[in-house]
Order: C-alpha cells, then sequence, then structure tokens
C-alpha cells in the first residue's frame, strides 16, 4: 500500500465534471504538499492546473495553481443616472469611438505618462532586471488597457434600473512576464508540478513579485474605470459614484487560516469569498452579472466561482457558432461593429449557464445584485 497523501478535494459543480478535468484534479491531490482542494463550478481545463479552482499547501508555492494572469479580476462602479440613457443606438456608437481611445484593446501610445499616474509601480521594486525591462516597456504602455480573450468592459442595469460599469481585466503583459521568469527557478514535483518554497529566496521572490502584479492588476481595472466613466459623463451625461467602486481579483496566493491552519490559499479563476466579503460574478456578452457577498464557507477555502466558466474551447467555439448565431444571442446588447465578427469565441453560447453556475454555489455565496449588460466592450483575437 501506498503511503502517499491524497489531499481531500471538495466540488461545487453545475453538472457532470469532464474526465480530463476530474483526471487533471485528482493529479493536483497528489502533488507535494497540497494540503486541500476546493472545485468551483465554473471549472475547465487549463494548463497544468484547471481554472476554477483553490488549492492550500503548507509551504510550497506553485506558479500554475496561480495562473501566468497574476490579479486578473473584477472592478465595478454605479452612476447617478438611470440605464435608460444608453438605450439610443446614436449614443452607444459614440460610446464606442470614444472607448476605443480611452481604453484601448493592447496600448496607450505614450510610454511616458503611464507610471506617473501609480507611483507604488515602481519597476524597480521587482526583484529582476529582465522583468523591470517588460515593466518598462509593455508594463508601462499596456496599464490602462483591457487585454482579449475573455476581457470585457460593459455597462449594465441593475434590478432598480440602474446604470452600472463593470471591467474585468487584469495584470497584461506582467503577470505572464513574473510567471515565466520564476517558473524557471521552480523545482519540479514526482508529478511533474514545478513550484517553489514559500520559506526560501526563491519562493520569497515570486511572492513580492506577484504583490507588485496584484497592485499593478487593480490600477490598471481603477485607471480604465476612471477613463470609461469619463466618457459616460461626456456622452450620457452619467455622473459616477465614487463610494460605489469595489474591486476583486480571482488569481492569486496569500496566507489564510482554514480548519485552525495557516495555509497558503492559491486561486486561479476563483474568487475569495470570506464571509460578507463583496464580489463580483459576470455571466456572458448575453447573460446577467452577479454582484455578491460571500459566507465564508471553511470546505471551499472560503472561495467562489470568478464566473460562468467556458463550455467550449475557444477554436470549438469558432467552429460550431455562426456569426448569425452570435449576433442572436448578443441582440438585446451594443455591440462594437467592428469586433462583433471576430468575437464568436466569447458567444454566451461558448459559457456556461450562469444561473446553473450560480444555483450550484448558493451555498457559498449571497446574491446581493443583478446586473443585466446593455452594452459590451471587447477585444478579439484577429
Amino acid at each position: 500500500m501506498s503511503d502517499t497523501f491524497v489531499a481531500p478535494i471538495r466540488s461545487w459543480l453545475a453538472e457532470p465534471m469532464p474526465k480530463d478535468v476530474g483526471k487533471a484534479i485528482e493529479r493536483l491531490s497528489l502533488a507535494d504538499d497540497v494540503q486541500m482542494i476546493a472545485v468551483m463550478p465554473d471549472v475547465h481545463l487549463s494548463h497544468q492546473v484547471c481554472v476554477g479552482v483553490a488549492v492550500a499547501t503548507r509551504s510550497l508555492i506553485y506558479p500554475d495553481a496561480v495562473g501566468k494572469d497574476i490579479g486578473c479580476g473584477m472592478a465595478a462602479i454605479a452612476f447617478e443616472s438611470e440605464a435608460g440613457v444608453l438605450r439610443d443606438a446614436r449614443r452607444a456608437a459614440e460610446m464606442f469611438k470614444l472607448l476605443r481611445k480611452a481604453v484601448p484593446i493592447h496600448r496607450h501610445a505614450n510610454r511616458e505618462l503611464a507610471f506617473q499616474r501609480a507611483t507604488e509601480l515602481d519597476p524597480t521594486q521587482l526583484t529582476a532586471e529582465p522583468i523591470a525591462k517588460v515593466a518598462q516597456r509593455d508594463g508601462a504602455v499596456q496599464l490602462g488597457t483591457l487585454g482579449r480573450g475573455n476581457h470585457f468592459l460593459e455597462f449594465q442595469e441593475d434590478d432598480e434600473g440602474r446604470l452600472w460599469l463593470m471591467v474585468h481585466s487584469g495584470s497584461r503583459a506582467m503577470g505572464q512576464a513574473i510567471s515565466d521568469w520564476h517558473l524557471r527557478f521552480a523545482l519540479k514535483g514526482a508529478l511533474g508540478l514545478r513550484y517553489l518554497d514559500g520559506t526560501a529566496d526563491a519562493g520569497q521572490q515570486y511572492l513580492r513579485d506577484m504583490e507588485w502584479a496584484l497592485r499593478y492588476a487593480r490600477t490598471n481595472r481603477e485607471i480604465m474605470i476612471q477613463n470609461a466613466s469619463e466618457v459616460a459623463r461626456k456622452v450620457l451625461g452619467a455622473q459616477a459614484i465614487a463610494d460605489s467602486y469595489f474591486d476583486a481579483d480571482h488569481n492569486h496566493v496569500r496566507i489564510e487560516t482554514h480548519q485552525g491552519q495557516e495555509l497558503w490559499v492559491h486561486r486561479k479563476g476563483a474568487a475569495s469569498a470570506r464571509a460578507n466579503e463583496i464580489g463580483i460574478i459576470p455571466g456572458s456578452m448575453g447573460t446577467e452579472s452577479y454582484h455578491v457577498e460571500g459566507r465564508g464557507v471553511e470546505d471551499s477555502l472560503c472561495s467562489s466561482s470568478h464566473g460562468a466558466g467556458r463550455a467550449m474551447s475557444r477554436h470549438e467555439a469558432r467552429q460550431r457558432i455562426t456569426l448569425g448565431q452570435f449576433r442572436n444571442q448578443t441582440q438585446d446588447v451594443w455591440i462594437d461593429p467592428r469586433a462583433a465578427p471576430a468575437l464568436k469565441e466569447e458567444a454566451p453560447a461558448a459559457y456556461k449557464d450562469i444561473r446553473a453556475v450560480m444555483r450550484a454555489q448558493r451555498e457559498l455565496t449571497r446574491i446581493v445584485r443583478v446586473l443585466r449588460p446593455i452594452l459590451s466592450y471587447k477585444g478579439c483575437r484577429n
């Protein structure tokens, strides 16, 4: 008989777990020092560690259990205006025109202005010269930009008819640069997963750079919220309510106490859901999103889903979903006409049913507010 420790796995699923996802999680449960795993209802396959899991260890740090987009998350702000101000096609077209300049998809034109807005993002604070150079080059021009894939900026209507703005983005090139750099120094475990000792210099350096990336991601979202709010003021006459702003990320690792133990809790596509903690769980381009409060469930490592989760890979969605189907699924949402033909991979049908996801995790979160999309601004993979 083997003495190998198998970490307990708790799952909150909206549908049966695919075999490849189940195998990946079983493999993770056997990895060095893994103590607990919580599987969220939006779980899906990803490189090394699935998206939609929380993983607890005692001393080892797994960069792949955080993911390359360190600090990726959501931010939201309310407006004094009713959502009806954005029902007009002319105003929607003007919004897209100004958003393309105010919130670029890839990069800003002026490198010099970037870090002047964020003194806590001094590139010299990073632990290695190669990633500091990435910060000075890509980090500078990408601060305040959206990125592609499932990142988005969305104007929404809540249950009371109020206008809201939500942004989903992360640390852009910086998270990947930091992750890739530190994985070079990681040790390979028996199952092939690479780890760093959280008590050793290599682990401490990763953690310091990860914290820098978390600050970068939060600042990135804050700048986009500010710039998009100014667009809404100009076009719609809508004034943002400053003290309604909040931010929550879903890719990080940090020390937490669970069941009497101090543990490193890794979240990759999993939101923190401590008791009464506010969070954001988005749906898709054509479905509702949710503001929630955590219930602090220990068995879930106080976590919840970070969204609906993909039901199809991007390749599968491009092959299976027609442009007509995409337009039908998003017919009640303003979509940038320039991007629409390339956004099939982000169609609502490519994602799980967000309502089923929320039902599956009602033990983990309490719904505070339901929001429905009005205008969705996204980049695309050309």
